[in-house]
């Protein structure tokens, strides 16, 4: 049992961590453009927009909970004179909340991708796999949250000293053995998830384009002389070409008094040619 104990608890994360970097980097490597949800959007959307974001932002805040659940000692919250009751029922009430936000958009999700024929004909084999594992995640996760209800376990001087002690290469194999079960499933299947991540669409997540927060406007021209874009709006360069967003409505009068600007300057500049050569 020692020996399992140290393989689960003090081989397993290092083994997961490797192959979730170099998967990750395998994947970048030869398979680029497979960074990507591969969208079934134009399958079916009404479900999509709202399980989308539910799962989305949910999740956002469940990984937060962990950062300051696992990361931050109870030491610290001591000394910012943050009283054990009152953390837990913190961590309760927006834990419990966030993980509840989660499953419910991942139960729109699966029920989108089970009950709609092309979405359903779009699942890989990868997510039959990546689906149902990040469901037993949120499940345990849940289970574990609601258990500490009953059960007051105070996973910040077990399963919290277990984590922060893998990143001194000194892992506490006794703190997570010593866990409930269901902290442990939880944290297994994490393991098996992180695994798992590099080669399902999951990989998305690393391909955030935070570069279109501070990009500038995109600078186009359409064939036939149409500009296009929400209205007139934008900035005419010298090239008459248009710079601004792309939007869905024609700005034909705007590309007509460029064309016809471009024009009269293309014959002024033929008369005085013929001028000159006169």
């Amino acid at each position: 049992m020692r020996h399992l104990q140290i393989a689960l608890w003090g081989v397993l994360p290092y083994l997961a961590l490797v192959v979730l970097v170099a998967g990750t980097a395998w994947r970048y490597r030869y398979d680029r453009f497979g960074f990507t949800t591969r969208s079934s959007q134009l399958h079916e959307s009404r479900v999509l927009k709202v399980g989308g974001p539910l799962f989305h932002y949910a999740l956002f805040l469940v990984a937060g909970g962990h950062v300051m659940g696992l990361l931050v000692p109870e030491s610290l919250t001591r000394r910012l004179r943050i009283g054990e009751q009152q953390y837990h029922a913190v961590a309760l009430t927006l834990g419990g909340a966030a993980g509840v936000a989660a499953a419910v958009g991942l139960g729109l999700l699966l029920y989108r991708r089970l009950r709609v024929p092309a979405v359903r004909r779009a699942t890989s084999r990868s997510d039959r796999l990546t689906l149902p594992l990040l469901a037993l995640v949120l499940l345990a996760g849940l289970t574990a949250t609601a258990s500490s209800v009953t059960n007051p376990y105070d996973y910040r001087l077990g399963v919290a000293v277990w984590f922060r002690s893998l990143f001194t290469l000194d892992p506490d194999v006794a703190a997570m053995a010593h866990a409930p079960l269901v902290y442990q499933c939880h944290a297994l299947l994490a393991l098996a998830l992180f695994a798992l991540w590099p080669f399902s669409r999951l990989v998305h997540a690393f391909a955030v384009p935070l570069g279109y927060l501070t990009r500038p406007y995109v600078v186009y021209r359409s064939r036939g002389g149409a500009a296009y874009g929400r209205g007139a709006r934008g900035r005419a360069c010298a090239d008459g070409h248009l710079t601004r967003r792309v939007g869905t409505r024609r700005a034909r009068s705007r590309s007509i008094r460029l064309c016809a600007h471009r024009t009269g300057d293309l014959l002024r500049g033929a008369e005085r040619c013929c001028s000159g050569m006169a």
